[in-house]
């Protein structure tokens, strides 16, 4: 196979293009309360602004992948950044929330495809150790965005008001068709028969049949889920119930992307010594104690910015330390179909964010939703993973030779 770049511009690349869904989050949570007043709305109709947003991204990958394996990972990248930033024009544009959630909606399809080719080109590229490795530098890469990104989106908020945020998210668009052009290599070779629907349906089909795939993609789900979950939960519990202001919240933020940071340095010290089933245990027992620690804190303790932010630091830890192994896990089987494959593991994590969002919305109150929806997640990705130990083994047991061969 021809390593069409090195690992280090994949990794700065895969990261760029890993980010633009998570910045395009975070840095607009800060505003979300004031948006309730600036539109004449109601925390829930905002919310949904996150879930759109969500339903969007979800729904889009499921293109964008095929896209990628159809047209290339560079022309459907293209493509779909100005998708991104035509939606960012319309949100900071919008003169009603009906168009705010347009705004978003559209924002999300544009950036469905940003985790779908970051993951795919380090699979056209690189299989195993090396995937993982890569895939690890991406998470540590991935950590800087999202934690600077409520920071920058408060303190515009506070200083241009809360349409200079979508226009910040433009130019983020701009910067990345244009480092898409000038420095990122085709590493696949497009076929246009996977953008047909039956290249679809069997490249699809080929997936959700496969046990071992499903069940380490629910394992993503349920914990990087819970991360977007809890992003349409946190602004509501620190700004309205602990009384942080919007640009507090935005340094707040930090100990979420800081402990995901120090859970991706960490992770490479200790890969030599668990390798990759050990990490993906280990980070498991530290997403279920975040999760303990949320569902007994919420119940027990009045709400303050340690009693809230610790679980969820522990729960970011922890998906920091599994995440490159099941990602790699997930994709190993597929090199056919990288784009597909990315596409449905990225469909069903933020599929899983927008279910825990709307179950958030439906119990109403923000800290009893935070401390019950992403408890029940870390639990479905923990279940999750014995499944996937078990299709694995049907797998090897399957694949071995006969004793008469």
């Amino acid at each position: 196979m021809t390593r069409r770049m090195s690992e280090r511009r994949t990794s700065i690349i895969g990261a760029m293009l890993a980010t633009i869904g998570p910045i395009s989050m975070s840095i607009y949570t800060p505003a979300m309360p004031e948006l309730v007043t600036a539109f004449g709305s109601t925390e829930a109709v905002i919310k949904l602004t996150l879930s759109v947003y969500f339903a969007g991204f979800a729904m889009a990958q499921l293109l964008a992948g095929p896209m990628s394996d159809a047209f290339g990972r560079r022309s459907a990248t293209v493509g779909f950044v100005g998708v991104y930033m035509l939606g960012s024009l319309i949100a900071a544009f919008a003169p009603s929330v009906e168009w705010l959630l347009a705004g978003r909606l559209v924002q999300g399809v544009g950036a469905s495809v940003g985790m779908t080719v970051a993951r795919a080109i380090v699979r056209d590229q690189f299989v195993g150790a090396e995937s993982a490795r890569i895939m690890n530098l991406i998470g540590i890469m991935l950590a800087i965005g999202p934690a600077i990104a409520p920071t920058i989106g408060g303190l515009a908020l506070a200083t241009f008001g809360w349409q200079s945020i979508f226009f910040l998210l433009v130019g983020f668009g701009l910067m990345l068709a244009t480092v898409v052009l000038a420095f990122m290599r085709e590493t696949s070779v497009p076929d246009r028969s996977r953008a047909r629907p039956a290249g679809l349906a069997k490249a699809y089909g080929e997936l959700v049949l496969n046990a071992r795939f499903i069940s380490a993609v629910i394992v993503l789900g349920g914990s990087v889920g819970a991360l977007y979950a809890q992003a349409t939960m946190l602004p509501f519990i620190l700004i309205g119930k602990v009384g942080m202001t919007p640009t507090a919240f935005g340094l707040g933020m930090m100990m979420q992307s800081g402990a995901y940071f120090f859970g991706s340095i960490s992770l490479r010290f200790a890969v030599p010594k668990l390798g990759g089933e050990g990490s993906v245990r280990a980070g498991l027992s530290m997403l279920g104690l975040g999760g303990l620690m949320m569902a007994i804190s919420v119940r027990a303790i009045e709400p303050s910015y340690l009693t809230i932010m610790v679980p969820v630091a522990f729960l970011t830890f922890g998906i920091a330390f599994l995440t490159p192994h099941m990602s790699t896990a997930a994709l190993s089987s597929f090199p056919h179909i990288a784009g597909s494959a990315s596409a449905m593991m990225g469909f069903i994590q933020m599929t899983c964010g927008f279910l825990g969002g709307l179950a958030a919305a439906l119990i109403g109150m923000p800290t009893l939703a935070f401390g019950t929806v992403i408890p029940l997640m870390v639990l479905t990705a923990i279940l999750s993973y014995v499944w996937f130990l078990r299709a694995t083994q049907r797998e090897v047991l399957a694949a071995a030779p006969s004793p008469g061969e």
